[in-house]
């Protein structure tokens, strides 16, 4: 095959002159003279992308046909680009880069000239400006609210409003053409640039034809393919015809001070493409929403903190002469023993929360929808093993917690706060969070494997079977435990004389009198608080080190500062599912806000102010620790938007399901409204006192078989004949007391 181009590399450690592909290379003070250049050594020719590849013409290599066949496909590829209009130059790296011997790494900068652009900004439909908006636009109200948080005009100016239309050679005369070096924004000649380079062919052999960059990236034919960033993020460049974009991005936008400010979104969409801009438009929008969610459930909560000490529901369990003198039965077998109500009144203080009212194809998504299904019985068989753990740490706790807290002193000051059904709660979460994230590392390679295996059509079919695949996986794996807790713990426990087995050895949990809402609360707290932990570990963390660990083991052969496409190459690479993890770790916030806020209400406080920062942390991501990635149109979130409308009509019933199952808040209204007052009451007035002694049945403890029989007792447990336990059920064998009570009481003959 016959090359097209060369350039003359410098005599090097005594090697002599060679050729290699592209124009002559141009001298290091050159590069060092403009190092924010945007341009070819000509200074007039602008970079449109960068591709970067490892010269191994000197390495000696055991499997040295594959390295030749790499430049083989390397060579084909630049052929045709030049082929198709564009125009190469190469540079070798002034840097030493990790584990690249030294001066190997070429990077091959791409030039579109102006009839290319001209091309293919018709085969895309680019819309271009045509005359500018002289249409008046009326401004909001309400907009003098928000002119304190605006972004500084002196940083970031208005951009004038153009009418538009898609773009034709034959009339381009129709168009605002003042400067044709202006006329097409970055943004879009790389999105050109990119849209040539994936359609160009590496290998041709018959009527089989490779192409695309991608694929050769795949390969490791080239090492990384990118657009270059306008500036640095924290120095303005001095090139006159820089825009300085990422620079103002940072001064306004990603930096942690701007915080309060409103996102410049129109910069932010010129500079990274509509899809991203969408993205922090979507984000911004869910966060000013979450503002007025966060507000009422802080007035809930803090209204429950006030009063937990006048509600009467508290004052009688925490009474010594009520809540001291109900004795309730044990919650295990044998190791459990009798207790006294007021031992819980830390957890009666919870108040109840008010509520948010082809054939092969087929064979392919087959193979696909049942690795889904495997996967997610996977995640049903790690709840059984945590109820499992529940279920055995009671029964531990119960019979060695209280012994242990009383002989170290140090833990008396937390004696009343820990109990077995806390210490049980907060353990099991703390697994189920560990265990959550687990599964979410092995299932991510899972379902790229079984997406890559359908072979979707479009790039927009591959991101929505994903989308499916992740949410479904991750909607079981995140909120399985507390649809548990929610909806099953304490619902089939039996009664003392005749509890109900899990798997035939345990004795299912029951909750605290108080019911399970403190149980699901800590549940989200644990798992939102690990979550958002995590995920800013690994969006701010992990890049910042690996940029840390490239910018200590690069070595620069000069003092001066590396060019452009070297400072962007030591950047992390944006992959092309970076931003489905962004929205995928939204949308499962917005499932834990709004399925259970009825037992959490400060959920949206929390989401809004994770949100605040996740906003400026995405930003400064993306403006300063990964390279610049392809813009990409966009209409909308794409397969978000109905997963998310799913997950809030899901979210009324969850609710309600919570409040009139899980809450206590139905039996309460049921005795304030019909029990409290003749003919079942003796109160003249609507009142939940005597609520506590009517809401709990009564048991003898006559009726104890022998495998349920506490072993040991309390040492005040004298001449006590009966114990108390949650029970509203009809069963055979007992009546309903009518004397002011909505429990059951059960008779010797139970």
């Amino acid at each position: 095959m016959f090359r097209m181009y060369s350039i003359m590399r410098e005599e090097h450690d005594g090697d002599d002159v060679s050729s290699s592909p592209i124009s002559h290379f141009s001298p290091q003070t050159e590069f060092n003279n403009q190092p924010d250049s945007l341009f070819f050594n000509d200074g007039q020719r602008r970079i449109d992308f960068v591709l970067v590849y490892e010269d191994e013409d000197k390495k000696e290599f055991e499997k040295r046909y594959t390295f030749q066949r790499r430049k083989r496909r390397r060579e084909f590829f630049e052929a045709d680009l030049m082929v198709r209009g564009l125009e190469l130059e190469a540079s070798r790296s002034v840097s030493v880069f990790p584990f690249v011997l030294d001066d190997k790494v070429v990077f091959v900068k791409v030039h579109m000239p102006w009839e290319v652009l001209c091309t293919y900004a018709e085969v895309l439909h680019i819309k271009l400006p045509i005359q500018p908006n002289d249409l008046s636009q009326s401004s909001s109200p309400f907009s003098w609210l928000t002119k304190l948080c605006e972004p500084s005009k002196d940083v970031i100016q208005p951009e004038v409003d153009y009418f538009t239309a898609p773009f034709e050679k034959d009339r381009i005369d129709s168009f605002c053409v003042k400067d044709r070096a202006q006329f097409f924004a970055p943004d879009m000649r790389s999105r050109m640039a990119y849209y040539v380079l994936s359609r160009a062919y590496y290998e041709v052999r018959g009527d089989v034809k490779k192409f695309g960059i991608n694929k050769l990236l795949d390969g490791g034919v080239y090492k990384a393919a990118f657009p270059l960033h306008d500036s640095r993020f924290n120095v303005k460049s001095t090139d006159v015809q820089c825009a300085n974009e990422r620079y103002r991005l940072y001064q306004e936008w990603a930096h942690p001070k701007n915080f309060y400010k409103t996102q410049p979104l129109d910069l932010i969409r010129k500079y990274y493409g509509e899809k991203i801009g969408i993205y922090f438009a979507w984000l911004g929008f869910y966060t000013y929403m979450l503002a007025g969610a966060a507000i009422v459930g802080l007035g809930c909560f803090i209204y429950g903190y006030q009063t937990q000490h006048t509600s009467t529901w508290s004052k009688e369990v925490c009474d010594p002469l009520i809540g001291g003198r109900i004795v309730m039965c044990p919650q295990c077998d044998k190791e459990c023993t009798y207790w006294m109500l007021n031992s819980t009144c830390d957890s009666s203080k919870e108040k109840e929360k008010v509520p948010y009212t082809s054939c092969e194809k087929c064979l392919r998504v087959s193979c696909g929808a049942g690795t889904v299904l495997f996967w997610v019985a996977l995640i049903i068989a790690s709840i059984v093993g945590i109820i499992v753990y529940r279920l055995a740490a009671f029964f531990t706790f119960s019979s060695n917690l209280r012994k242990e807290l009383k002989e170290l002193k140090e833990l008396q000051p937390i004696k009343e706060y820990v109990t077995p059904q806390m210490a049980t709660s907060v353990t099991a979460s703390v697994i189920s969070f560990v265990v959550i994230m687990v599964l979410n590392i092995l299932y991510e390679r899972v379902a790229i494997w079984i997406t890559d295996f359908e072979l979707p059509r479009t790039r927009t079919e591959y991101e929505n079977s994903l989308t499916l695949k992740m949410f479904l996986f991750q909607f079981v794996n995140y909120y399985s435990s507390c649809f548990y807790i929610a909806f099953f713990k304490g619902k089939l426990v039996g009664f003392p004389g005749k509890p109900v087995y899990w798997l035939g050895t345990y004795r299912n949990e029951e909750c605290d009198p108080g019911g399970c809402l403190i149980e699901l609360t800590t549940q989200l707290t644990v798992i939102m608080g690990g979550k958002a932990i995590w995920n800013n570990i690994q969006e701010v963390l992990f890049p910042w080190v690996k940029n840390l660990i490239s910018r200590c083991c690069k070595r620069v052969r000069s003092e001066k500062v590396i060019p452009r496409w070297e400072q962007d190459f030591q950047l992390q690479a944006y992959g092309a599912l970076g931003l489905f993890y962004e929205y995928l770790e939204m949308v499962i916030q917005f499932g834990f806000v709004t399925l259970f806020v009825a037992s959490f209400p400060l959920a949206p406080l929390l989401a809004f102010l994770n949100n605040v920062v996740e906003i400026r942390v995405d930003a400064w991501k993306i403006t300063t620790q990964f390279r610049r990635m392809v813009p990409e149109k966009a209409q909308d979130i794409g397969a978000w938007q109905p997963i998310l409308q799913a997950v809030a009509i899901l979210a009324v019933a969850t609710n309600a399901m919570i409040t009139a199952f899980t809450s206590d808040m139905i039996p309460r209204l049921v005795y304030y409204w019909s029990f409290s007052v003749f003919p079942y009451g003796d109160h003249p007035n609507h009142t939940m006192e005597g609520y506590i002694n009517g809401s709990l049945s009564v048991f003898d403890i006559r009726n104890f078989s022998t495998e349920s029989e506490p072993l040991t007792k309390p040492y005040w447990f004298q001449n006590i004949t009966t114990c108390r336990c949650v029970f509203r059920q009809r069963i055979s064998g007992t009546h309903l007391d009518t004397h002011g009570s909505i429990s059951t009481t059960f008779t010797t003959g139970t």
